[in-house]
């Protein structure tokens, strides 16, 4: 892709290079099945279709989300993150730091991450943990 996309709104194909291909069978396959196919070697990011959609960051507008990146290629040799929607099915986006804190102490997160700020989940007082296993249908 040869333009920006700050705000994730455009979706484009991954380069054939980058594509794992499918066979014909699991061609095939339908759903969930045909989803849990890897097509790439950063699966979470490709679609069926193998397109995916694309944020771009600079260092000159988000400095601390581009130095992760960096960090995190220097680590893995992959410079690209997962970004995606922060709250457990059936309840609202996260939108502020405690809404942020009661979703991670009711899911498998390990970290949480806000700013400056880490918490390890083995830190926490874990009478605040949430169980929102019954609450909401898994996915």
């Amino acid at each position: 892709m040869n333009e920006d996309s700050p705000y994730m709104l455009l979706v484009a194909e991954v380069l054939d290079s980058k594509k794992i291909k499918i066979s014909e069978e699991e061609k095939k396959l339908f759903g969930i099945d045909k989803l849990n196919i890897k097509r790439l070697d950063i699966p979470a990011v490709t679609h069926v279709d193998y397109s995916a959609r694309i944020q771009t960051v600079h260092k000159e507008t988000n400095p601390k989300y581009y130095s992760l990146i960096e960090k995190f290629k220097d680590k893995t040799n992959c410079s690209v993150l997962i970004n995606t929607s922060f709250n457990v099915r059936g309840e609202p986006i996260v939108n502020t730091p405690s809404d942020a804190f009661n979703c991670f102490m009711g899911t498998e997160m390990d970290v949480l991450v806000i700013g400056n700020c880490f918490l390890n989940k083995k830190d926490q007082d874990q009478k605040l943990r949430k169980d929102y296993r019954n609450q909401f249908e898994l996915d």
